[in-house]
């Protein structure tokens, strides 16, 4: 019986992704997860970092099942040092590195006021230092080699803002400007820099930090105009084409994927007829 169908990457080529050396932070979960598998079935020699090697299994057993290409390491991004040996050493090992994929994140709701030392600085190294020092890290081999892509995952409150969540709206606003620059700083390299922006879909993460009960999913939910959560193979599929040969002339981009829910609220109900004061008289 053939293996199920990896729903990310069955809108690219089978071999889109063939010969592409890949590193994505996070990889072992969630979105990182999905992104991952899709790099994988597309053909790319994906190597997964994240804190905890436990989840490195996940992947790593299907790709043995599949005949993918994949590794992990273990590593904390928020280690600048630690990030430059381990690029140096993937790097000799593959012969380079083409794709990056910032995924590496950790958010929770906290008030601003009640918000502790610990919690800000750990949010805001893992999701923007752990950007940064991975960029310059493997960048500088894409420089040397003469080309490379990065995509940065961001969140839409980056500029919208949202309430509890002070510290990755900050990190993220900070990985989206860093986002443009490197694109701008790149470009002459033949680096390509983008970011995408998922609102709010399904993932073990965000149901147990951002929607623990049903009333506050309910709420959610209704507040996106598409009317539900977005998936995490939805997301990744939008991932894997900003990666590929089909975006090629697109940097310092933000896809925006989160079913309207960044939009403006109307202020009268769609549907309904607006009656003015005059046609009331």
């Amino acid at each position: 019986m053939d293996a199920p169908e990896v729903a990310a990457s069955r809108w690219l080529a089978p071999e889109t992704f063939r010969g592409v050396r890949a590193v994505v932070t996070g990889g072992g979960t969630g979105l990182g997860l999905e992104i991952s598998r899709g790099l994988c079935a597309l053909g790319a020699d994906v190597t997964i970092l994240s804190r905890n090697p436990d989840n490195h299994a996940a992947l790593l057993e299907e790709a043995g099942a599949r005949d993918w290409q994949a590794e992990a390491r273990a590593l904390d991004v928020r280690e600048p040092d630690a990030v430059h040996a381990l690029a140096r050493e993937i790097v000799a090992e593959k012969g380079g590195i083409d794709v990056l994929v910032n995924n590496a994140a950790g958010n929770f709701v906290c008030p601003a006021e009640r918000m502790s030392a610990n919690a800000w600085r750990a949010v805001l190294g893992i999701v923007l230092d752990g950007s940064f020092y991975c960029s310059r890290s493997f960048g500088r081999h894409m420089i040397q080699a003469g080309g490379g892509r990065i995509l940065n995952v961001v969140a839409t409150y980056a500029w919208t803002g949202m309430a509890g969540v002070a510290h990755s709206a900050s990190a993220k606003a900070g990985v989206l400007a860093l986002t443009r620059t490197l694109a701008a700083e790149w470009a002459p390299h033949g680096i390509r820099v983008n970011a995408i922006a998922p609102g709010p879909f399904e993932s073990e993460g965000a149901r147990g930090n951002l929607w623990p009960d049903e009333a506050t999913r309910g709420a959610v939910a209704a507040g996106i105009p598409l009317g539900r959560f977005g998936s995490a193979d939805e997301v990744a599929a939008q991932c894997l084409w900003t990666l590929s040969p089909a975006s090629a002339w697109m940097t310092g981009a933000c896809l925006v994927l989160d079913g309207g829910a960044s939009l403006a609220r109307p202020f009268w109900e769609p549907g309904t007829r607006v009656r003015r004061e005059r046609e009331q008289a």
